[in-house]
């Protein structure tokens, strides 16, 4: 059976500066296949229109990370528990891997930076409709491979051991590595093991890369 394409896909922003939210919905409606659909100031807003049922809910929302009253963090878990159908896409000007991966743990499902090309804040919307998540390769300053790939083939198994599920666990944490040898009751040598393991066995580069996939993957439970 066929499908039919969306005509366009409606988008929301969420940014206390209201000159970037305003830039962004005047760019926004010059992309063929989007438009602007609201604005808001910070994540009360957020859910006082969607609550409102006055008008459809976004395909995407672009959220600010750093926002007065409800953040971008908060905001993104409310809707991910509420209306899981809604895309976010975290925007900010931070390019820190906690930030990163504790966005994405709130349900996120990509990551931008401000200062983005205009082609680029379109290709990740592309890409989040179409694939489900975005992440740049400019994101850490190094090329994570691996994570835009359309599937997993359903035949294709991961096979990790107990310890390193726990590790990817423990990454999507604040914990830092020394850490996570702690509280894992091995050397922080073991730690660098574990990691370089499985760097390699999930074509990834970086703590970032290994969270994603984790998240991407149902390796990592975001509910913890």
């Amino acid at each position: 059976m066929s499908t039919t394409k969306k005509a366009k896909y409606s988008v929301a922003i969420a940014d206390d500066h209201v000159l970037v939210r305003k830039a962004l919905g005047r760019l926004i409606n010059t992309f063929s296949d989007y438009f602007m659909l609201f604005e808001a100031s910070n994540g009360e807003e957020v859910i006082k229109i969607i609550n409102s049922r006055e008008i459809q809910l976004p395909d995407i929302l672009i959220l600010d990370v750093n926002m007065p009253g409800m953040n971008g963090y908060e905001t993104a878990t409310w809707i991910n528990n509420h209306f899981p159908q809604i895309k976010v896409l975290a925007l900010s000007m931070l390019n820190d891997e906690s930030v990163i991966i504790k966005m994405l743990k709130s349900g996120a499902k990509g990551y931008i930076m401000k200062n983005v090309e205009p082609d680029d804040l379109r290709d990740a919307f592309d890409s989040i409709i179409k694939k489900d998540f975005y992440l740049p390769d400019y994101i850490s300053g190094k090329v994570i491979s691996g994570l835009q790939r359309d599937v997993l083939s359903v035949s294709e198994k991961i096979d990790l051991t107990p310890k390193e599920k726990y590790f990817l666990q423990l990454l999507c944490t604040e914990l830092s590595y020394k850490e996570i040898a702690q509280k894992m009751y091995v050397s922080p040598r073991t730690i660098d093991d574990y990691k370089s393991s499985l760097c390699e066995k999930l074509k990834v580069k970086t703590r970032v890369g290994l969270v994603i996939f984790g998240i991407k993957y149902g390796l990592i439970d975001i509910t913890n």
